[in-house]
């Protein structure tokens, strides 16, 4: 039975595909809160249900980067192949740490990545790509994918950085590369957690509809946007997802201290 909640969800899951469409990243950051917190389902139904809607919008947003020719299929084989692996390696490391301790966690991480972001200067971007050596971008999408397995969450943020330092791709193409992977290890996730999609199918279906709207607005925004106000935007998403994790994880974790102590 659908709610308020979850209709009005469908339409916030607009921001999904404009973050994906514009940044290549944010996706599964934005789509499991509104899962959670709007549409009402448990964490581990979000989770499962965030798969395929990013999955299928980061699809289809990677189709188009590609035909527009911002994408490295050479990086982004090297990082889907290698990150992939990674996930399952890092995926075993979540529950050594309670949920909210894992995302403050993954705040301090965007913090790190946002203000990164804000401090590369837009002549420092690299005008040509094809650095993207087997062994160096190999061990990072490795570690990137560990990361990812770990936190339990999306990698375009960090993809994304990590492909501007490492691969020396333009901010353009890392963006459009990003979105091959997002939606090559969306895929592997999405198969292992098949059986826990159940009664929601028609919700997946509704979310990607309305998510792939936002991203064919965040794909011709981008398209129209300097690289520089890019990064912009990368950083200051980075940022404001950092800033709602600390506040929503920030107390449960000083709880469980107090507890402990």
């Amino acid at each position: 039975m659908w709610t308020i909640g979850m209709a009005a969800a469908v339409v916030l899951s607009a921001g999904i595909g404009l973050s994906l469409g514009l940044v290549g990243g944010g996706g599964s950051i934005v789509t499991v809160p509104i899962l959670v917190y709007v549409a009402g389902l448990t964490p581990r139904e979000a989770v499962a249900l965030s798969l395929p809607i990013v999955g299928a919008t980061a699809a289809a947003a990677a189709l188009l980067q590609y035909r527009a020719g911002n994408t490295d299929l050479r990086a982004a084989s090297l990082f889907a192949i290698t990150g992939m692996v990674g996930a399952v390696l890092g995926a075993p490391l979540t529950g050594l740490l309670p949920g909210p301790a894992l995302m403050l966690i993954f705040a301090a991480l965007m913090l790190a990545v946002g203000a990164r972001m804000l401090r590369v200067r837009t002549e420092e971007e690299p005008q040509s790509a094809g650095e993207c050596s087997p062994l160096r971008c190999g061990i990072v999408g490795l570690g990137v994918g560990v990361l990812t397995g770990f936190l339990g969450v999306g990698g375009g943020f960090l993809i994304v950085p990590a492909l501007l330092r490492f691969a020396r791709l333009p901010m353009r193409k890392a963006v459009g590369t990003s979105l091959l992977i997002i939606a090559a290890n969306s895929a592997s996730g999405f198969l292992a957690h098949l059986g826990e999609i159940g009664r929601h199918g028609p919700m997946a279906v509704a979310f990607t509809a309305s998510a792939l709207v936002g991203m064919v607005a965040g794909t011709v925004l981008g398209r129209r946007m300097h690289p520089a106000g890019l990064k912009a935007a990368f950083a200051g998403l980075a940022l404001a997802v950092a800033a709602y994790l600390v506040v929503m994880n920030a107390r449960p974790v000083l709880d469980l201290l107090s507890h402990s102590g």
